[in-house]
């Protein structure tokens, strides 16, 4: 069988996708470039995003400086996880995987590490909110739901990708409606004065606003090219861009403004879903509901994006230890895994959602604002999209084991944003000094980017670029020919 390439059926096994960190060959690439805006439009669109927008009125601000924060915080942080999802068609391979470059073969596992603490963190927000939702809505314990919401996401992250996409097209049309008409009423509130004061600016909680969004929608970066990696590279950079870019932020916006609204209004009263629910009763009675159960679809959908991305960052690192192949049984193994990671507690955390959210989304922040600068670099200036994608999968290639350029870049940025970080856990001298305004994604953003294009400027990219060349044709026939033993046996049967 050696050299024959995989017929379409046989990429799949009874249903599930086979590919996890391997390269995806151009004869297996399909679907649409807009795809991409659904897809990232859903995912925001669902009430964990609502719960971002609420920081600034809660912490003291007023409701249209939470709606500019909002808005600046989306543009700026959506920018860097859409180029991000550009990378995707290029290379063919998942988001973490193209790491290597820059953190080398095993030194990659820093900066997994924080990915997959990401993953499990947010489905752990996200299912205690979809327990909560059903619980308010259809009744019965919300730790009940909260393991039925964990099963039916991790069956659609199992199937895999086209699942995935298809779910979200289907659940953006719905969205449109429903939201839609919840936005409408939630227009026609009675806001307290001064929610529309321009004069009554605070640099704290506007800033906390803009780091948390900024942070929301820099999170998505880890993993955002794992959606659009099956996509023909003939699709571009700029069109890939695009439609990533405004279907995030276009979801983003919306909910987070909602969100930031219904804060307004409700006050010393607010709850994020029991808000949502009373507003909504305003379209007609029982439309709270109807709203609550459908956004209760988004995080189940998002949950499954992470559980997916999760996945793919467990069998990463794994790989780095000992080769993996691509089965059908590892992606199995590595999602049941995740979801039983996240669901334990989820199970047994605290009631406190909004302050321990908001500390793990600048958690979130902190921690890759290094990493997608060094990447972004890495990938648009130094070596302008040109790797060895076989040589990312060889432990002992030219990327080395330990990308001293990229490790050293990214801890040093982080070390300088330590004295301007704002959480309710530490704080940095001088954000004291700025009386709590956090300014953290500022510094590190450029630090360890500029950084790391110095150090890069030792790499031979002419080499490389040759070698990547070299071995484009062979990296084709060896993904085409790859034997995975679910499917020889399969085929002997």
């Amino acid at each position: 069988m050696s050299g024959e390439t995989l017929p379409a059926n046989r990429r799949r096994v009874g249903g599930i996708e086979v590919r996890s960190i391997d390269y995806v060959p151009l004869d297996e690439r399909h679907g649409k470039v807009w795809s991409q805006g659904p897809l990232w439009f859903m995912s925001n669109a669902q009430i964990a995003t609502m719960a971002v927008g609420t920081f600034s009125v809660t912490g003291g601000g007023n409701l249209i400086w939470s709606l500019l924060a909002i808005i600046g915080g989306v543009l700026f942080g959506t920018f860097f996880m859409a180029f991000h999802s550009a990378q995707g068609p290029q290379l063919g391979l998942p988001q973490m995987i193209q790491s290597r470059p820059q953190f080398g073969y095993v030194g990659a596992l820093l900066v997994w590490a924080f990915a997959y603490l990401q993953y499990s963190g947010f489905n752990i927000f996200n299912t205690i909110l979809a327990g909560d939702a059903l619980h308010a809505t259809v009744h019965g314990p919300s730790k009940m739901w909260i393991v039925v919401a964990t099963v039916v996401a991790a069956v659609v992250a199992l199937i895999g990708y086209d699942l995935i996409h298809g779910v979200e097209r289907w659940l953006t049309a719905g969205f449109l409606v429903i939201f839609g008409l919840l936005t409408i009423a939630v227009c026609t509130l009675g806001y307290p004065a001064g929610s529309f004061d321009l004069g009554s600016f605070k640099w704290t909680p506007f800033l906390i606003q803009f780091g948390a969004v900024a942070g929301y929608q820099i999170s998505w970066a880890i993993y955002v090219s794992d959606y659009s990696r099956y996509l023909p590279p003939s699709v571009t950079v700029r069109k890939t861009f695009l439609w990533t870019y405004w279907g995030s932020a276009l979801g983003a916006i919306w909910l987070m403004c909602l969100g930031s609204a219904l804060a307004a209004w409700a006050g010393a009263d607010f709850d994020t879903i029991a808000s949502l629910k009373e507003a909504g009763d305003h379209v007609f009675p029982g439309f709270g509901t109807i709203a609550l159960v459908f956004s209760t679809l988004g995080l189940i959908s998002v949950t499954a994006l992470n559980m997916y991305g999760g996945s793919l960052t467990l069998i990463s690192a794994l790989d780095s230890f000992k080769k993996v192949l691509p089965t059908a049984r590892v992606r199995i193994v590595t999602i049941t895994f995740t979801a039983v990671l996240s669901l334990i507690p989820a199970l047994l955390i605290g009631a406190n959602f909004l302050t321990n959210f908001e500390d793990f989304l600048l958690l979130v922040l902190y921690l890759f604002v290094p990493w997608t600068a060094v990447n972004l670099v890495d990938y648009y200036i130094v070596r302008r999209g040109h790797y060895a994608v076989a040589e990312i999968f060889n432990p002992h290639g030219m990327y080395g084991r330990w990308g001293w350029r990229g490790i050293t870049s990214y801890l040093v940025g982080f070390a300088a944003m330590l004295p301007f970080l704002s959480t309710s856990k530490y704080t940095g001298f001088v954000a004291t000094e700025l009386n709590g305004a956090d300014i953290s994604m500022f510094v590190g953003l450029p630090v360890a980017g500029i950084l790391y294009w110095i150090l890069a400027k030792s790499v031979d990219v002419e080499a490389e670029t040759k070698v990547a060349q070299a071995e484009a044709a062979e990296l084709e026939r060896l993904a085409r020919a790859h034997q995975r033993p679910e499917e020889d046996a399969a085929t002997a049967g």
